[in-house]
């Protein structure tokens, strides 16, 4: 049967790199719990309908900031569109897709009914937004790859056991950090601050801190991939 009218929604697939239970980080995306029908208690990407008069990410923004009261982006950029006529119930809705990113260690205050999850271990989700999470990561780890996206993961300054950590995290396989520094230090991606962390309750040597040379999505390498070892 054809469809009366056909709506536009916004999605975001916001990603940060969080510690779990165990202490190791892990990849999070934020949700929220729906409270209504259809499909109640099933857990959703943040977003909703587009305004007449808005643009799409002027209002993937608003909704963040509305209905999450997320303002701590480092990264919000358009992914794709899922227009499958029976996406939804009811009258056809075609949905847009945001990828965004929280930096580490920003802990934003969230309303009851929305969480992190990680990546790895969803809860039942709503709809066709378990595909949308899947292939948001897919995009990300892409673009860990041939861009400098992770500064919009990584806190300002960082040792490079941190910065391990996170792409270690978001790729899900581990990364070399001595194979990582070279790597992005060749692309310009990365520099020296001249400064050290402070030192552990075990002593040693003092890390080096590390920044990215620029907080603004740019393409480093279109042709390169980090891969899992061996």
């Amino acid at each position: 049967m054809a469809h009366i009218s056909t709506a536009h929604e916004v999605l975001a697939a916001v990603f940060q790199v969080r510690e779990v239970a165990s202490g190791k980080p892990a990849l999070h995306v934020l949700l929220w719990q729906r409270a209504l029908d259809p499909q109640r208690g099933r857990w959703s990407l943040p977003g909703g309908r587009l305004g007449d008069d808005e643009d799409m990410t002027s209002s993937v923004r608003r909704q963040l900031a509305e209905k999450v009261d997320l303002r701590e982006l480092a990264h919000l950029e358009q992914l794709a569109v899922f227009s499958d006529p029976h996406r939804v119930p009811g009258d056809r809705m075609i949905a847009s897709t945001f990828l965004g990113l929280v930096p580490s260690p920003a802990t934003p205050e969230l309303p009851p009914d929305t969480r992190w999850h990680p990546v790895s271990d969803l809860p039942p989700m709503a709809f066709d937004h378990g595909t949308m999470v899947e292939h948001a990561r897919t995009r990300l780890v892409a673009k860990l790859s041939y861009t400098n996206i992770g500064f919009a993961l990584a806190p300002t300054e960082f040792a490079l056991s941190a910065l391990r950590d996170i792409y270690s995290a978001a790729l899900g396989h581990h990364v070399d950090a001595t194979n990582l520094q070279r790597v992005l230090e060749r692309r310009n991606v990365i520099t020296r601050t001249g400064t050290t962390a402070r030192s552990g309750r075990s002593g040693g040597r003092p890390a080096a801190l590390y920044r990215f040379t620029q907080a603004r999505y740019r393409v480093t390498d279109e042709f390169a991939a980090l891969r899992p070892p061996g």
